[in-house]
């Protein structure tokens, strides 16, 4: 009895749900990646005991910083960012944050980022990843707009508070960052392509080698971060097909 061995291949796209076709170009660019202008949450999340490594999430769209050579988080536009602060040391009480005629259930004066967040996706013109809400409970909480409000000059909320003890106790909104067109002027202005894998490092790496991939067709909708290709400037890497 003669018994042949039999083999198979399978490639896996680990990481790459936003990946519709890469149009038969398999070849990607080398490139080398700045760390420290990644986030931890949005760009990478955090190493456990078990797995020692940071991973850098695929999908991210890139820039190349002209003076360091280096390539960083793609930055086309500016996003929105409002800061929402207690004052007057209160005790007690809530407050509620009203955004574009649609007003938050009663938030307690002490909340979580976690919980301001959940009040505000739970209005019909707010969908999950719209705002992201970061800061220590009691505030202040940071508001960083994305998603459909992707680069928009937002209107910044209004509160209405009813708080007990402290001194006057009171919240405020600031614009801390109005959202709009570019301000980068170091290269990562211009669309390079997007982070073709996921890249692992260990804490305290600063560089890392990564492909680029610059040729393909993508599902916005699914990138790890909002990214909309009406915002593209000119002279940025155009050979993609967007699915929106």
């Amino acid at each position: 009895m003669d018994i042949q061995p039999y083999t198979s291949t399978e490639t896996l796209a680990v990481g790459r749900p936003w990946l519709m076709s890469m149009l038969g170009i398999e070849a990607n660019q080398t490139i080398t990646l700045d760390l420290t202008a990644f986030d931890e949450t949005l760009h990478w999340s955090e190493a456990s005991k078990y797995q020692p490594e940071r991973k850098l999430k695929s999908g991210i769209p890139l820039g190349k910083n002209t003076t360091s050579g280096l390539y960083e988080p793609y930055a086309a536009v500016t996003n929105e960012v409002q800061t929402v602060t207690v004052t007057g040391g209160p005790t007690g009480g809530t407050f509620t944050i009203t955004w574009s005629g649609q007003t938050t259930a009663a938030i307690a004066y002490n909340a979580t980022a976690a919980a301001v967040q959940t009040a505000l996706e739970a209005l019909s013109n707010i969908a999950p990843g719209d705002v992201t809400v970061t800061g220590n409970a009691g505030g202040p909480w940071t508001l960083t707009w994305g998603g459909t409000q992707l680069g928009e000059d937002v209107a910044a909320p209004t509160t209405t508070e009813s708080f007990t003890g402290g001194t006057t106790p009171d919240i405020t909104v600031a614009t801390t960052t109005a959202g709009g067109a570019a301000t980068a002027s170091d290269g990562t202005q211009l669309f390079a392509g997007f982070l073709f894998a996921e890249v692992s490092f260990y804490p305290g790496s600063t560089k890392a080698g990564a492909p680029l991939m610059v040729h393909g067709q993508i599902d916005v909708a699914k990138l790890p971060v909002a990214f909309d290709p009406a915002d593209l400037p000119a002279g940025s890497n155009t050979q993609f097909v967007y699915k929106v």
